[in-house]
């Protein structure tokens, strides 16, 4: 027996693709939206239209937006000398809900990493040297995650802003080691946030 069309059973394996998701899950999320498709559904496939056109990368930060540059980049009042170093987005979505961050953002999309050949440039650490001494950058906050390879990007980047003034800090109690930012509630980011610590 089979179960709906052929294109139902490639949207559930598309879903089943989704970080969180599984076969079950996609399932029961395609049902709903099957059942409910006069509201959900049509509004799901317009917004996810609209995001596939629109959305790309802050040419500044690598925020997500729908313009050349994010709202952060361009709020003259976060302009106050504090670059706030992430992993990937989610991060930055992570810290940016904790409400306790108000300064500027840069995103590496990665962390460095041997063994899947990821070098500096792969993830335009020049870039964000070069940002920081362009844009005068008083604190580097290295809020990445708890993980081997992250806190290996991290001495990489404290390392070559070693003879600048600029001071390099990083996030302190709160994130376990092993740790990912985008798992944690907003107390524990805003306290790490409070308590960091110069690397």
């Amino acid at each position: 027996m089979t179960e709906g069309s052929d294109d139902i059973q490639a949207l559930i394996a598309l879903m089943a693709r989704l970080p969180g998701l599984g076969p079950r899950s996609a399932r029961r999320i395609v049902l709903s939206l099957i059942r409910k498709r006069a509201g959900q559904m049509t509004q799901l496939a317009q917004l996810l239209d609209s995001v596939a056109t629109s959305s790309r990368e802050c040419l500044t930060c690598g925020n997500i937006t729908d313009r050349d540059e994010c709202a952060i980049c361009t709020d003259p009042a976060r302009a106050n000398g504090e670059i706030c170093v992430v992993q990937d987005v989610a991060d930055l979505w992570a810290l940016e809900r904790g409400n306790a961050f108000r300064g500027r953002y840069h995103v590496l999309g990665g962390t460095l990493s041997a063994l899947d050949e990821i070098g500096p440039d792969d993830l335009g650490i020049p870039a964000l040297i070069d940002r920081i001494h362009r844009d005068g950058i008083s604190e580097v906050i290295l809020a990445l995650n708890a993980t081997v390879d992250g806190q290996t990007t991290a001495h990489y980047i404290a390392d070559a802003l070693a003879d600048s003034k600029v001071s390099v800090t990083g996030l302190a109690q709160g994130v376990p080691i092993g740790g990912e930012l985008d798992y944690l509630d907003d107390g524990t980011i805003s306290a790490a946030l409070r308590a960091r610590r110069r690397i």
